[in-house]
């Protein structure tokens, strides 16, 4: 049995101020152009859905085309709702849109819903376990529970796995150990790990929450990936589709990639403002159309830096410097003799602590005209 797994899509979710609705368009597509061609038995998406509790209505109305597509291509779907989503919004109507194949896991009430499904080998068992905390675990049984293992451990034990059966876990948690990125929300210190022990009777665990494709401890306990970008820290990422084939209940899973290519690449560029702007450095790259994170190199602030680069750089997302001052960590010091200063000398002493360098002529000489602009209108 061929399944593809998907998660974190994040419908609807802005980066830096730029909303990614065009790009997740886009990528859907590919997706569903990939599995045309896969033709798996089962999608399974692995939660965060939309990228907040109550999405916007573009957001709905993309999921919803999403899902009529996969309709068309009589498949099963099986979704579960993720840490950003809302349970009882995403899993509206589940009992009559099950009747499609499309399979939405409602709120946790104490009992993991399951579907069964039939191959050349036998019986498949997909679970669907959505976003769970101890909280939520806690009302519907009696043993202490304190950690999210305990939660996920708790919930599992509520099933009873059949070993004749090749058993498929759905579910949106942190496994220790897994390898994290800057565009994911997770809990302080840690205290949302899941240990991944919990899931070994499984025959395939398909995850969602870490946004980096990733096996945990084993290739049958593993995370896709985002299918797009979505933090800078991703930059150097390959994102993929995960496709997984389990055959007879004796053999592991078959996990392979189907690499995405998206409609905009992430990239940090760095150097100095001059060379950034010569058409050598850009014009055989695709850096005037993708979302950039630029670093100067220089060691004057360039006015206007932002709107001057996106006339090259169009989707300039994130500016930083990187010179004597911005590596230079310091106190700016308390300035003795404050009274006999006038307000020039003070700034420039301030300047010069902050910076690392005393200002120019042409600094001071604004600095003192807007001094006295300043001082003129408050007497």
């Amino acid at each position: 049995m061929k399944f593809i797994h998907l998660s974190d899509l994040h419908i609807g979710k802005r980066v830096n101020g730029y909303s990614m609705m065009e790009d997740q368009i886009d990528i859907l597509q590919k997706i569903l152009h990939i599995i045309q061609q896969e033709a798996p038995d089962a999608v399974l998406i692995a939660g965060d859905v939309y990228d907040k509790s109550v999405p916007p209505t573009e957001a709905v109305t993309l999921f919803d085309d999403f899902l009529v597509q996969l309709s068309r291509c009589s498949i099963q779907v099986f979704v579960i709702s993720g840490n950003h989503d809302s349970p009882e919004r995403l899993a509206f109507g589940n009992r009559l849109i099950a009747q499609s194949g499309i399979h939405l896991s409602s709120t946790y009430k104490g009992k993991i819903e399951s579907v069964v499904l039939n191959d050349e080998y036998g019986q498949v068992e997909v679970f669907m376990l959505p976003f769970i905390k101890p909280a939520q675990v806690r009302p519907f049984f009696e043993q202490e529970i304190t950690s999210y293992t305990d939660a996920v451990r708790t919930a599992l034990s509520g099933i009873i796995l059949d070993s004749a059966r090749r058993n498929v876990l759905v579910t949106h948690q942190f496994v220790t150990g897994a390898v994290k990125c800057d565009s994911e929300e997770l809990s302080v210190g840690g205290t949302d790990n899941v240990d991944a022990e919990v899931f070994a009777p499984f025959d395939y665990v398909a995850l969602g929450h870490i946004h980096r494709s990733q096996s945990c401890g084993s290739p049958k306990i593993r995370y896709c990936g985002t299918a797009l970008k979505y933090s800078f820290s991703e930059a150097k990422d390959t994102k993929s589709v995960t496709v997984v084939e389990l055959t007879s209940p004796a053999q592991p899973p078959v996990v392979r990639t189907v690499t995405l290519q998206p409609l905009r690449d992430m990239r940090e560029v760095k150097g100095n403002y001059a060379n950034l702007m010569q058409k050598s450095f850009y014009e055989n790259t695709t850096y005037q159309t993708d979302y950039m994170h630029i670093t100067l190199t220089d060691e004057q602030d360039i006015p206007d830096a932002v709107a001057k680069l996106r006339t090259v750089y169009h989707n300039l997302m994130k500016l930083d410097y990187d010179n004597t001052r911005t590596r230079t960590v310091s106190e700016v010091e308390a300035v003795s003799e404050i009274e006999s200063r006038t307000p020039l000398q003070l700034f420039a002493e301030f300047y010069q602590q902050q910076n690392g360098q005393p200002m120019s002529e042409q600094q001071q000489s604004f600095m003192q005209s807007l001094i006295e602009t300043v001082w003129e209108e408050t007497v």
